[in-house]
């Protein structure tokens, strides 16, 4: 399909949302199937220039169509063309699309469990990281259960590699060299996380952000190295420092009706999906950030700056007021069970 054949905007008014479909909320939940006559949309704001995320979402949508016999086959709208970033969630939500896929950072705000992924220093091991969120594990099963009011499901995701800070005019070496400085961010704990620091969050979509640092509009952004190569921001920055500064996940979701209204074939289907998302998208995102991502970068001069021993300690105490932000939107009863189940898997 071409999915580009039909502008956002036309599309929406037709569909009878225009532009109030961003106030949108779980009480206008479409039915859970789909309109007569058309296939299950999918929707996300990736365009295929993210070459470590979109082949996931590929993945996805070709195990779903396989594991239910062709029962479920997906019209795919990738790069915006029918719900922009922040209109995914909305859009859900209203019947406009039925599974979109949506970095965690956009919709932890709306779903702050969702954040427990995202806090900086969480845990040193990518790879502890990346097992907790494995469907089937405590932490997927915490976020579906905290989900399931709100009238949405999680399929399964790909956890990023860890975020790092990148810059134009400066290096950072310790917390104190943030102070003053014009971040980019995407989400609440990316903000806190730049507060924390001492400079000032700059929220604004990936697309705008090379403009932005050409201009000076911005000094620099928080970021895993997808965005960076994908953005092309490496011929633009001249610094990033390494570290856990933050993570995020990139999930397949649905409304709970949609999906509970599927036959056992297509809910199958889509668990499997899930499956495949989290375990073969996560594994295609790793070896492209490892073999061609990583060295993208430093072939295009970025330096790299990797704090060690103390000077990690002390961005870890700096950034202790991220964690006790996000534990009081959440309560201590979940935070503690959030937490739990991502440094033990």
């Amino acid at each position: 399909m071409n999915t580009r054949a039909i502008g956002r905007r036309g599309f929406l008014s037709a569909a009878g949302l225009g532009l109030g479909l961003a106030a949108a909320g779980a009480s206008g939940c479409a039915p859970a199937s789909a309109k007569a006559g058309r296939k299950p949309r999918i929707a996300t704001y990736l365009p295929p220039s993210y070459g470590d995320l979109y082949p996931g979402i590929e993945m996805f949508t070709e195990a779903a169509a396989e594991r239910s016999g062709g029962r479920l086959t997906l019209d795919m709208y990738d790069s915006g063309a029918l719900l922009g970033a922040e209109q995914l969630l909305p859009g859900l939500l209203s019947g406009v699309a039925d599974v979109i896929f949506q970095t965690s950072s956009y919709v932890s705000s709306t779903y702050p469990v969702l954040g427990a992924m995202e806090l900086p220093f969480v845990t040193d091991d990518y790879a502890r990281l990346r097992r907790a969120i494995e469907p089937g594990r405590a932490q997927y099963d915490l976020i579906n259960e905290k989900l399931a009011p709100q009238g949405v499901r999680i399929l399964g995701g790909m956890p990023t590699t860890f975020e790092y800070l990148w810059t134009v005019d400066k290096p950072i070496r310790r917390p104190e060299d943030v102070r003053g400085l014009r971040l980019r961010v995407a989400g609440e704990i990316e903000g806190e996380t730049v507060k924390a620091l001492g400079g000032a969050p700059v929220t604004m979509g990936s697309a705008e952000v090379y403009q932005a640092l050409e201009k000076h509009t911005i000094d620099g952004l928080v970021s895993y190295v997808g965005t960076v190569v994908s953005r092309d921001l490496q011929k633009i920055v001249k610094y990033g420092t390494a570290g856990h500064f933050g993570a995020y996940t990139v999930d397949a979701y649905c409304r709970s009706d949609w999906y509970a209204g599927q036959p056992p074939a297509v809910r199958r289907a889509l668990d499997a999906a899930g499956r495949t998302l989290y375990r073969k998208g996560t594994a295609h995102m790793v070896t492209v950030h490892t073999k061609d991502y990583l060295p993208k970068v430093e072939d295009a001069g970025v330096r790299l700056i990797t704090p060690d021993g103390a000077e990690l300690d002390a961005f870890r105490k700096a950034l202790a007021p991220v964690h006790a932000h996000w534990r009081r939107r959440v309560g201590a009863r979940t935070a503690d069970r959030a937490v739990e189940s991502i440094r033990t898997a």
